[in-house]
């Protein structure tokens, strides 16, 4: 799992660009974004690009420098993390335990809640979260990427929220983003319909992977709101504390941010609106993709050329949804 969460952050920068149907007016694909297409304005001292190379370039070029920064600073999260695993396990401690709060890497969001881990019920759920991951029963997702929804979309990054329930429970499936799988697991039912209504609203050709990193390192925060699960245990990390740190990020984003888009998919995501300040930001709401209700109301929401038209209304660069 370590291995392929690891990989799939640089298959972005390798994808060929796929064709599109149509689509909103929006940043050309970030899948052909690379490092090097910026080399003659990013050669100042300690990494620093000049002013006047900056002015000079073109919107999409500012957005591909843009994707790659984020993209960059997620890659050195994920190592960070994956590094305190790796040195729990050299010390010859087993499997380990790593703190909760040493696995939030992101400095945007430990200065966005500051002292969230310092209250009572966080010190309740990490002596649970220890107590499951020293048990005889694997927990999903890795410990590294607990926190990857959070150490990869920025908080001064967060453009729209997509809140799913807890992570898949099968072996190798969990990535810590919301409907999201590595590269080479099959992609789960929900997240198909997600992709056909993806192709309905806006024409994106259906991916043949289920990674969704190229949509966190844009701005979606793709947030579950419970972040651990039991081995083939659907909800076991149910009512430990994660919804209410979980609660705390999307008040957070609520009373510090503007313009975000809130992309509540069912009734338990539908619930978490009250957390959220519909004077200042958006709301969409329709049925959830599962099998059993994408038939119900979510086929039919274009909620992602929604969000587009939303965030380009407040001059906020769109989000480029072809995967």
């Amino acid at each position: 799992m370590s291995s392929s969460s690891s990989k799939t952050l640089m298959d972005l920068l390798k994808q060929p660009s796929a064709k599109r149907l149509k689509r909103v007016s929006s940043p050309s694909s970030t899948e052909n974004f690379t490092y090097s297409a910026f080399s003659s304005s990013s050669s100042c001292k300690d990494g620093e690009e000049d002013p006047k190379d900056v002015a000079s370039l073109t919107s999409e070029q500012k957005s591909r420098m843009e994707f790659n920064r984020s993209l960059a600073k997620a890659k050195r999260n994920l190592k960070l993390c994956s590094d305190k695993i790796s040195k729990l396990k050299a010390n010859g401690e087993g499997v380990g335990y790593v703190k909760l709060q040493e696995l939030l890497i992101e400095e945007t969001w430990l200065e966005a809640l500051p002292g969230e881990f310092q209250k009572p019920y966080a010190g309740n759920l990490c002596k649970f979260v220890e107590k499951e991951i020293s048990g005889g029963v694997p927990i999903y997702p890795p410990q590294h990427l607990i926190f990857n929804a959070l150490n990869t979309t920025s908080f001064d990054r967060v453009k729209a929220v997509i809140i799913g329930q807890d992570p898949y429970h099968g072996p190798g499936q969990a990535m810590g983003l919301s409907f999201s799988v590595p590269k080479g697991v099959k992609v789960p039912s929900s997240l198909m319909n997600i992709y056909k209504e993806l192709k309905q609203d806006l024409g994106c050709s259906v991916p043949l992977h289920g990674n969704l990193e190229q949509w966190a390192v844009q701005g979606v925060l793709l947030l579950n709101a419970v972040l651990t699960v039991r081995h083939h245990q659907a909800n076991s990390h149910a009512n430990k504390g994660w919804e209410q740190f979980t609660d705390a990020v999307i008040k957070t984003i609520s009373q510090k941010k503007e313009g975000v888009v809130f992309i509540l998919w069912g009734n338990y995501a539908q619930a978490k609106a009250r957390l959220v300040d519909e004077t200042k930001h958006h709301i969409l709401k329709s049925a959830h993709p599962s099998g059993l209700s994408a038939n119900r109301g979510f086929f039919g929401c274009r909620h992602f050329s929604q969000t587009n038209q939303l965030l380009e209304k407040m001059g906020i660069p769109p989000i480029e949804w072809q995967l």
